[in-house]
């Protein structure tokens, strides 16, 4: 064991696990200020912002003796007998006059750039800057040049940490941009006709400290500190990772990495990170309606309850397809009300959208080619509720079979693409009665008898299980737009039961009634926070 002294704080680390001063300091409670470090890159000890006084507790005598050069420490490791000292007169005069330093060369823009509000720059000067600047202001101005299909460059508020130049050359392997120059003349650039455009290329966004690396989608287009922000999960393929979305007045404004070490540990990939234009589309459907033959009639949400229900009731062979886009809380009340209706009824998985193939970078980041987000965790609740779980290709095949076709389907979609084709809806439109919930228009809600607007991702609450097997919750964002409601809203009120949908309690239910879910441990799926934090390994095995 190795026992370190910060700030006179004593620390016991394992030996077989190294850890750099900064990250020890954390364990204690004690923030250094860096720029240039971060825990999943190479470190290269090049802002200086770190540094901090080192020595070591002699042996022989018991006393502390210190070395008279400040050390970053970043790049100093943290052994048995070190005593560091992170708030002394030399360590703040040390680090703000790297501040001084580096607000010398940036633009005053604070009030016109993005960064403001997140920026550590900013943030440093009023914690451990200097008290009055004793350099002339700069006027006001910023070069600013595109290096990326999604990304901007504003050259003079660079810092030069490089975080993410070592991003684009460790983590996904591209290096489209390097250090032009030296001296005073050094920028971060991009190598001439290679674009900064791999599948990951939105996380510099996140890493710059400062407002040097800009996302156009999100320039100049709300203030951080309107923002809300909602912990959320992933919906754009099977790898399940830990997101913010972040939102004002129900608008999503963007979309960032939440850490999760088992998950995605610090990043997202930039087909997640831009998975939100489809909330806010005109083309969604935000009104259900009844189709009356020619004609497709708008009516309340109380009527169209009541006529499926009544319709639902009196049908001797109702069925459902749950899309792998609902959470597994929804997928669980249509899995009891239908065997509520019928204990045979035909509960199937709806089509798992699969584009190309899987994707890996460095740190164990992969984008998987299977889009759907939850398929896992609905295999897991058809083994409870089937004995096995049936894909949609074979609850199809049972239309062939008069004995075995389904008198009325329910579809829970919320597809947020094209999934069905028009031959495929022709096969649905078999039966009897044919209900869809969606978020757009598709072949089978043109045919079908009831069409009921879908809630997206960001719009419901519930929990979702990876294709690796980690089950995790996301709270709702934003209200969907309109009268449009969640499955698990319209279901609940289905099933006439009187209490409101509420996605804590059906996940509790079923933590005690579904054997792969019964893994959380006295408490409920809330205890330690487990479960809304970094999700919870059912232990299934990788896929």
């Amino acid at each position: 064991m190795a026992r370190v002294l910060i700030d006179q704080r004593e620390l016991v680390l394992p030996d077989e696990r190294p850890m750099n001063v900064i990250e020890a300091a954390r364990r204690v409670g004690i923030e250094i200020p860096h720029f240039c470090y971060h825990r999943a890159l190479s470190v290269v000890g090049s802002c200086r912002m770190c540094l901090v006084e080192a020595g070591r507790i002699d042996a022989k005598t018991g006393q502390i003796v210190m070395r008279d050069e400040l050390v970053p420490a970043c790049s100093t490791m943290a052994v048995d007998g070190s005593v560091f000292v992170t708030d002394s007169p030399k360590v703040v005069a040390a680090r703000a006059r790297v501040e001084e330093g580096l607000l010398l060369r940036h633009p005053i823009d604070c009030p016109v750039c993005d960064k403001a509000g997140e920026c550590l720059l900013q943030d440093y000067h009023f914690r451990y800057g200097q008290a009055e600047r004793r350099a002339d202001e700069r006027p006001f101005h910023s070069r600013c040049r595109e290096v990326g299909p999604g990304i901007s460059l504003f050259v003079d508020r660079c810092v030069l940490c490089g975080r993410c130049v070592r991003f684009c050359r460790e983590i996904t392997e591209t290096s489209e941009l390097y250090f032009r120059a030296r001296g005073t003349d050094e920028e971060i650039d991009v190598f001439e006709g290679v674009p900064l455009d791999n599948p990951m290329a939105g996380n510099v966004v996140d890493l710059c400290p400062v407002g040097a690396l800009a996302d156009r989608r999100f320039l100049y287009r709300q203030r951080v500190w309107f923002l809300e922000s909602a912990p959320s999960v992933c919906t754009g393929c099977a790898t399940g990772c830990s997101i913010w979305i972040e939102s004002n007045q129900d608008q999503v404004y963007r979309i960032t990495p939440r850490p999760n070490a088992s998950v995605n540990p610090h990043w997202i990939c930039d087909e997640g990170r831009y998975r939100y234009a489809h909330l806010h589309s005109p083309n969604r459907l935000v009104h259900p309606r009844r189709q009356m033959e020619e004609e497709a009639v708008e009516i309340d949400w109380g009527t169209a309850i009541a006529e499926i229900g009544a319709a639902l009731t009196s049908t001797a062979r109702p069925a459902v397809v749950i899309s792998p886009f609902i959470t597994l809380e929804e997928a669980h009340l249509a899995c009891r009300y239908f065997r509520s209706l019928d204990p045979s009824s035909p509960l199937a998985i709806g089509p798992v959208p699969v584009v190309g193939e899987d994707l890996s970078f460095a740190d164990g980041f992969t984008i998987r080619a299977e889009k759907g987000p939850n398929r896992r965790g609905l295999e897991l609740l058809l083994n409870h509720w089937n004995g096995e779980p049936t894909t949609f290709e074979r609850f199809l095949s049972g239309f062939e079979e008069n004995e075995d076709r389904p008198t009325a389907v329910v579809v829970l979609g919320g597809y947020p693409n094209d999934w069905i084709d028009e031959p495929t809806a022709r096969v649905l439109r078999r039966v009897e009665l044919l209900v869809v919930s969606d978020l757009f228009e598709s072949p089978v809600s043109k045919v079908a008898d009831y069409v009921l607007p879908s809630a997206a991702f960001a719009e419901r609450d519930g929990s979702y299980v990876s294709a690796p097997g980690r089950w995790q919750f996301a709270r709702r964002a934003i209200r969907p737009p309109r009268v449009v409601r969640s499955e698990g809203q319209w279901l609940t009120r289905l099933m006439g039961e009187t209490e409101r949908f509420q996605a804590d309690r059906i996940a509790e239910e079923m933590a005690e009634t579904v054997p792969a879910l019964k893994v959380f441990e006295q408490g409920g799926p809330w205890a330690n926070g487990r479960f809304e934090n970094e999700g919870i390994d059912l232990n299934l095995g990788r896929e």
